[in-house]
């Protein structure tokens, strides 16, 4: 399960671009049989993922891709908040024992070099903390590159989301083989 924001539910593309169908199609290439269940709410926080947690383990996933934190830089929200909901999720999902892979996010500099620092340590930070794989960000190699984004300069087109695929498959393919 991809639990995240519009990065994860495919805000601007055809459901067939979105990152849980490219990731799926990914991993089948390589012998992965998985089925990836799309749990991206566009404008979602971390408050909301926190919020819909239970709801979206309703589907028994046996690993949990946690992509949020974006929005949450974006408004500004104040990064102990952010750190203080992504570690009830990571808390819940090693409760009920299910593999997670923590995907990075980093704040837009307009914030001040504090907020950025204390924004981009949140990620290390909580994965140290449960356990639990690092992808450091998520936006790799995407970010602020116009020919990988969406008009809006935010959200990754199909290109844009293959290579997040790409430079995250080999994240998730030691999950998923254990």
């Amino acid at each position: 399960m991809a639990l995240g924001d519009s990065l994860t539910a495919g805000y601007g593309l055809p459901p067939a671009d979105a990152f849980p169908v490219q990731l799926e199609k990914a991993l089948k290439a390589r012998g992965v049989v998985a089925r990836i269940v799309n749990a991206g709410v566009s404008g979602d926080t971390t408050a909301g993922g926190r919020a819909r947690l239970e709801w979206a383990l309703a589907d028994k996933p046996d690993l949990v891709i946690v992509e949020l934190g974006g929005n949450d830089a974006l408004r500004g929200i104040d990064p102990q908040v952010t750190h203080d909901n992504l570690d009830a999720i990571l808390t819940r999902l090693n409760e009920r024992g299910i593999t997670t892979l923590l995907a990075g996010m980093r704040a837009p500099p307009n914030y001040g070099a504090d907020y950025v620092a204390a924004f981009d340590a949140i990620f290390p930070k909580l994965a140290a903390k449960h356990g639990v794989a690092l992808f450091p960000f998520f936006l790799d190699g995407v970010a602020a590159k116009p020919e990988l984004n969406q008009n809006d300069g935010i959200h990754p087109n199909r290109a844009g989301v293959a290579l997040i695929v790409e430079r995250i498959v080999p994240a998730i393919l030691p999950l998923v083989t254990r």
